[in-house]
């Protein structure tokens, strides 16, 4: 509940406790602050009224001025929030700033002011923003070589699904040849000396001691994505590197974990943000049912 004017007018506390309630009840607050910054404002008008005034001298003293300071200060309370008021139109702008109402200026997405750092803080910390419309139909679209490949590995189709989705951006950054044509390379597999089949050179990002270099790098060029899961499903079991992560089974954290420790990636994050396309992955599949 937002307490009352007569306790918040020209009160440090009050405004502060006028922060804290913001994410109660938004719009009551936003009312409430308007009326304050009425108050605020008619008590400051009163003042600078009754300063250009003469002084009558004989009862000007300290007394009388704070007696005079607090009638302007109930004065002000009383007069403030009424129907057609200043109020009014502060509360209006500050109901569209904090997006609880539309008009000019609003913003459609916007959140509570009390909100929006945690919200940009919560954003950050958990990196790009996982489309789940195309990674819903990039799921469906790969499902039956997912499950190949799991036959093949052991791995769980929803963590090949989950981490070729990262590494192509759901399918919409995919690695492509010179000429534009899909490399079909879903896992983002380079193109090491044993590698006797086409390849695609582009430019990508490398982590170098913790920061991003562009660099050209080649990778594995194949003529289906099928074939690109069957080659990941190749490359997790023929090398004695990543027995730890088919090791981890059907924890995830372990698998993305596991991946970074063996270098897979040189994103200092990868693992985070492997094991949050995972998480997608296994809540669309839980939708589906």
């Amino acid at each position: 509940m937002v307490a009352p004017l007569n306790a918040l007018a020209g009160d440090a506390r009050g405004l502060q406790s006028l922060r804290n309630a913001a994410a109660r009840d938004p719009k009551a607050v936003a009312q409430e602050a308007a009326r304050q910054f009425e108050a605020l404002f008619m008590q400051e008008l009163l003042k600078s009224m009754r300063a250009s005034q003469l002084s009558s001298g004989l009862f000007d003293n300290d007394a009388s001025r704070m007696g005079t300071e607090m009638l302007d200060s109930q004065m002000a309370v009383s007069f403030a929030g009424r129907p057609g008021g200043l109020s009014e139109l502060i509360a209006r702008q500050l109901e569209r700033q904090m997006g609880l109402s539309h008009g000019p200026g609003a913003r459609a997405d916007a959140k509570p002011l009390a909100l929006q750092g945690t919200t940009e803080a919560a954003r950050a910390a958990r990196g790009p923003r996982i489309p789940e419309r195309a990674a819903a139909a990039f799921m469906q679209q790969h499902e039956q070589a997912a499950a190949a490949a799991e036959r093949a590995s052991g791995i769980p189709a929803a963590f090949m699904i989950a981490q070729a989705g990262h590494e192509s951006g759901w399918g919409r950054r995919e690695i492509a040849r010179a000429d534009g044509t899909p490399s079909h390379n879903l896992f983002g597999i380079k193109a090491g000396a044993s590698w006797k089949g086409e390849v695609a050179e582009v430019t990508t990002t490398e982590f170098v001691d913790g920061r991003p270099q562009r660099v050209v790098q080649r990778f594995r060029v194949y003529a289906s994505s099928a074939e690109s899961f069957a080659d990941y499903a190749a490359l997790m079991t023929g090398h004695a590197r990543y027995r730890p992560v088919l090791a981890a089974g059907g924890d995830a954290r372990a698998f993305a974990e596991g991946l970074q420790r063996a270098g897979y990636a040189t994103d200092p994050r990868y693992a985070e943000k492997l094991g949050g396309a995972i998480a997608t992955v296994q809540r669309l599949r839980a939708s589906a049912g």
